[in-house]
C-alpha cells in the first residue's frame, strides 16, 4: 500500500473542530488493518538501520504509532504527557498553540544522557508540539536521531521549526 493509497483511507472533515478548519481523521485509517499495518512500516522504514534506544511518543495520538515503532525497533518506550498526567517526578515546557499554550511534561528519569531517541507523532502541523518534545528530551541530554509522523500539514511549515534535524512523513497535504 503507498502513501497515496494511505492518504485516500483519511478522512477529511471539515469546519472541525472549529469553523475553518479542515480535520484529517485517522480513524478511518487505524479500523483498516492492512492500512494501520502499512502505516506502521512505512513510518519506520527510515529509522530501521539506526541505533534507537528509545521512543518517545506524544501525546495521545502518537502512542498510537510510538508504541508498535518502539517494540520493532528493540527500544524502550516514554510517553509525553499533558500537564498533570505522569504520577513521578517531572520536567515540563509551555509551548505556544494557536489561541493560548499548552504544558507537555515527561519523566525526569525516562531519558538517560547519550540514549538516542525517535520522537514520533501522528501529525506535523505548525511543529509547537513537537518543538516541545524535543526542549524536554535535550533538557534530558538525550540525543534526538530525528523525528517521524505519519502526516505532515506542509502548508503551516512545521519543519521549518525543526531546522537541522531529520524530519519524515508517510502522508503529506
Amino acid at each position: 500500500m503507498s502513501a497515496e493509497e494511505l492518504r485516500a483511507k483519511i478522512r477529511e472533515i471539515p469546519d472541525f473542530p472549529k469553523p475553518g478548519i479542515l480535520f484529517y481523521d485517522i480513524t478511518t485509517l487505524l479500523k483498516d488493518p492492512v492500512a494501520y499495518k502499512e502505516s506502521i512500516d512505512l513510518m519506520l522504514a527510515p529509522w530501521r538501520d539506526d541505533k534507537v534506544d528509545l521512543v518517545v511518543g506524544m501525546e495521545s495520538r502518537g502512542f498510537i504509532f510510538s508504541a508498535p515503532m518502539a517494540y520493532l525497533l528493540d527500544a524502550g518506550l516514554v510517553p509525553v504527557r499533558k500537564l498533570g498526567k505522569l504520577p513521578a517526578e517531572t520536567i515540563t515546557v509551555e509551548y505556544a498553540l494557536e489561541y493560548g499554550s499548552n504544558t507537555l511534561e515527561i519523566h525526569r528519569d525516562a531519558i538517560q544522557p547519550g540514549q538516542r531517541v525517535l520522537v514520533v507523532d501522528d501529525l506535523l502541523a505548525t511543529g509547537g508540539t513537537v518543538r516541545g518534545t524535543i526542549d524536554l528530551v535535550e533538557r534530558l541530554q538525550g540525543e534526538v536521531v530525528g523525528l517521524g509522523f505519519l502526516v505532515e500539514l506542509e502548508f503551516l511549515k512545521g519543519r521549518d521549526r525543526l531546522q537541522g534535524l531529520r524530519v519524515e512523513s508517510v502522508v503529506r497535504y
